[in-house]
């Protein structure tokens, strides 16, 4: 969890980064911003800057061969350490994500630097370092008095409550690779992929939230994939099973494989089944797994949303299944050649 209520921007620089597959330039401010105005850093920058970092997602600096390869990484030691060069550090990182903003879908935009103080992460109060950037201008209205009538003008520029892109990177487990947060909520698909892996460079970082959301994604494709239709398992089944997945999750503190599978699975093929599709999947995609952590509620929470419990039926009716699936039952009628499903309740809302 991030407390930035009481954090101060001690520096902050702003460059201008151009679309490099329209060979537009990379423009450089003189210095660092002086920033007077206490209520717009507290009301406006403080909040564009941190608000969008609401999960407890984190990651690490990496590098396939050596982290101090990371460029990114070895220019956030250095400042931590020197704050002094401070601007210098900011055009280095300004120069790296031009260079590798390849995909002709980036866009240029303005790129932020900034150092701040008092930012408590899980506890812990941290120097933070925040890079940024913003690729959309929206239209504003502005109203404005002109010889006693008001007008109407329009305004171009950055909606405080959308940041595009950012990364805050806090002084804290150096030798794994720093503590970090980042977002990226314009680019989708592979061209995505430029601002974690191309530019910053960034792995996450093994702990209860990464492993919580990997075990619920592997448990997900487990139902679209093999405990499907397909394999002669009807919907209401399907549903019951990601059902009685998300309660697991979401009722315990801790996970334990075996007592999931004891619990969730239940029945000794599917349990089977399961371990041969995790198998698969992490051969398919390679990640750290283990058998037994707590379960991490932000990851939980973020993951509800996948776990669909609708029971489409033609373009008709949707039944909402939260449980109970003995009180379900499908069959077909002869006569009127339809499926049909019968619903059991005790009482009616």
């Amino acid at each position: 969890m991030i407390d930035f209520s009481q954090a101060k921007i001690e520096q902050l620089v702003v460059h201008q980064i151009g679309c490099r597959a329209e060979a537009e330039p990379l423009r450089f401010s003189k210095d660092v911003m002086h920033l007077q105005d206490e209520e717009m850093v507290t009301d406006v920058l403080l909040n564009y800057f941190f608000k969008p970092f609401k999960e407890d997602a984190y990651f690490n600096f990496y590098h396939s061969e050596a982290l101090e390869l990371n460029p990114v990484y070895t220019t956030s030691e250095h400042l931590f350490d020197n704050s002094a060069e401070f601007y210098d550090a900011s055009v280095r990182l300004a120069e790296l994500l031009y260079e590798n903003s390849n995909h002709p879908k980036i866009r240029g935009g303005e790129f932020y630097v900034a150092m701040f103080s008092n930012v408590i992460v899980d506890g812990e109060l941290l120097d933070t370092i925040g890079i940024f950037k913003s690729e959309n201008k929206e239209t504003f209205l502005k109203v404005y008095l002109k010889e006693d009538n008001f007008e109407l003008g329009a305004q171009e520029g950055i909606n405080i409550k959308k940041l595009d892109k950012g990364c805050l990177i806090f002084n804290t487990e150096k030798e794994q690779g720093f503590k970090i947060c980042s977002v990226d909520n314009i680019n989708k698909g592979n061209e995505a992929r430029f601002w974690v892996d191309d530019f910053l460079g960034l792995q996450p970082r093994e702990d209860n939230y990464y492993f919580t959301k990997n075990y619920m994604d592997i448990c997900k494709g487990f139902v679209e994939n093999v405990y499907n239709k397909e394999n002669d398992v009807p919907r209401a089944d399907q549903i019951d099973m990601l059902n009685r997945s998300m309660d697991f999750f979401d009722k315990k503190d801790s996970f334990s494989e075996e007592n999931f599978e004891y619990e969730v699975m239940n029945q000794p093929e599917v349990i089977d089944a399961f371990k041969d599709y995790k198998e698969s999947y992490l051969q398919e995609n390679p990640m750290p797994m283990v058998e037994e952590f707590d379960i991490s509620k932000s990851a939980v929470k973020g993951q509800k949303s996948t776990f669909k419990s609708i029971l489409k039926l033609d373009k008709n009716f949707h039944v909402y299944i939260h449980g109970r699936r003995d009180y379900i039952e499908g069959g077909y009628d002869q006569k009127r050649g339809l499926n049909y499903y019968t619903l059991y309740y005790e009482v009616e809302d």
